[in-house]
């Protein structure tokens, strides 16, 4: 087990705290969520060295209750259990449960990716991503070996509740519907019915204009423009897989092993075909903004069904209002500055009059109220290309008891990492809407009554 001097833990930290602040100041978190970062950092990097940080157990199959675990799932740019030194990408909302599970899943490869990262790493066995897709790609078709599985008896009898930040929504709708399909070898019994409930935390569901106004081209939603933030984020992750620093991978990874961008399998040239394009995830289209597109949202959702089986909840944040005709942030308080700026981006996007627009009956002012990452309008259930079944709901106490196989809805006044990350930037907020997450999860949701300790009873 190896120990750390406080000197070279420092400089481990002001690297990883450096690096991540500048790359997630380019997306979604900006400089609000580094802020957080380095104030959870300096306490966690000396409590913890790399073996341990990395450490994530599995629930014990043996346990004497039959709850199923609640498995949150993190969204772009964000990590498990184990990352940034133990750093809680939930801010800690994992300790409500005695059965949670929070994966480290790829936090820039696409969805698709993650959707499959996910199944092995509870059921176990080597990541599969497929061959046809790795093919397509220009990956290596396995990925991480999970010696053990996190909840190997996973299955109909056995069913989970997934909790999804962001565009973590989406990974868990496509696991689904790759159960549905039985679309993972070797597991002939799968089915949509593993899935007890879905819920969507601020999830990226039918896109976002922020990939847009980042540097995704509104023509097709596949392409990056040839000078934008998103070529400067390329660029930076490109050099960091091509360095291959394990003590710094062991604290925070893209996800992109699989594209054997290492320095010892690429080599020099094989950096340089990377940067100029000509091979790895970006110049494939194997990566999370593309599905992020309102166009790469609709391929997506042509595919995923809601079923008639599971439960769904949705909440969708908003940090604007209307304000004499005009969609504007709805106050400068209690949200970063460079946020603040994002989201009044949002609230003036045009669609390139010359573009066509991405779906039939597109309108640019139905998608202004934005939380500075995702528009609200996406937020909240499965819209397009068809719209599925949905209640709006303001007290929980109306839509009880659930109903399978329809959306439930909640718009939540705030910005987009409002319940990650830093849980004082939230307040009692934080604890109100984990602790009716955990609650329906426990009380509301589910097949057969399942036998539950004292302490939930």
């Amino acid at each position: 087990m190896f120990r750390f001097s406080v000197a070279a833990l420092q400089l481990i930290e002001l690297f990883v705290s450096s690096l991540v602040h500048i790359l997630y100041g380019f997306y979604i978190f900006s400089s609000a969520v580094a802020g957080d970062l380095s104030l959870a950092l300096n306490d966690l990097f000396f409590k913890s060295n790399i073996e341990a940080s990395i450490r994530d157990g599995q629930l014990d199959p043996n346990s004497d209750n039959d709850l199923p675990p609640i498995v949150l799932v993190h969204g772009i740019f964000g990590f498990g259990k184990g990352r940034l030194g133990g750093l809680s990408y939930f801010a800690g909302a994992e300790k409500k449960d005695e059965k949670v599970l929070v994966p480290d899943l790829g936090s820039l490869t696409s969805v698709y990716d993650r959707a499959r990262e996910l199944f092995y790493y509870l059921k176990g066995g080597q990541v599969d991503y497929g061959e046809e897709h790795s093919k397509a790609c220009g990956h290596s078709q396995f990925g991480r070996i999970y010696e053990q599985g996190h909840y190997p008896q996973w299955d109909e009898d056995h069913p989970i509740h997934f909790v999804g930040h962001s565009a973590g929504a989406q990974v868990i709708r496509v696991l689904q519907q790759m159960l549905a399909d039985k679309a993972f070898n070797g597991y002939e019994n799968t089915s949509e019915n593993w899935v007890l409930s879905v819920t969507s935390l601020s999830g990226a569901i039918n896109g976002t204009t922020r990939a847009y106004l980042d540097g995704m081209q509104p023509e097709d939603g596949k392409s990056m423009k040839s000078i934008c933030l998103l070529q400067v984020l390329r660029f930076g992750v490109i050099v960091y897989d091509w360095i291959d620093i394990p003590i710094l991978k062991y604290y925070y990874n893209f996800g992109f092993d699989h594209y054997n961008m290492s320095w010892r399998k690429a080599g020099i040239w094989g950096l340089i075909d990377c940067l100029l394009g000509n091979s790895g995830p970006f110049a494939a289209g194997d990566w999370i903004l593309p599905d992020l597109t309102i166009q790469g949202s609709l391929r997506l959702n042509a595919h995923l069904n809601t079923f008639p089986s599971t439960y769904y909840f949705s909440y969708a944040t908003k940090h604007t209002r209307n304000f004499l005709g005009f969609t504007i942030p709805s106050n400068v308080l209690g949200i970063h500055p460079l946020l603040y700026i994002r989201v009044l981006q949002m609230c003036q996007w045009r669609h390139p009059p010359d573009v066509p627009p991405p779906f039939k009956g597109y309108r640019d002012e139905e998608w202004w109220d934005n939380d500075g990452a995702l528009n609200t309008v996406s937020m909240t259930h499965p819209r397009f290309p068809v719209e599925h079944p949905n209640r709006y709901v303001v007290k929980d106490s109306e839509c009880q008891p659930l109903q399978p196989g329809i959306w439930y809805y909640k718009i939540v006044e705030g910005d987009h990492i409002l319940f990650v990350v830093n849980r004082e930037r939230a307040g009692v907020q934080f604890d109100l809407i984990y602790d009716s997450i955990f609650e329906r999860c426990r009380k509301h949701a589910f097949r057969k009554i399942p036998t539950m300790p004292d302490h939930v009873q």
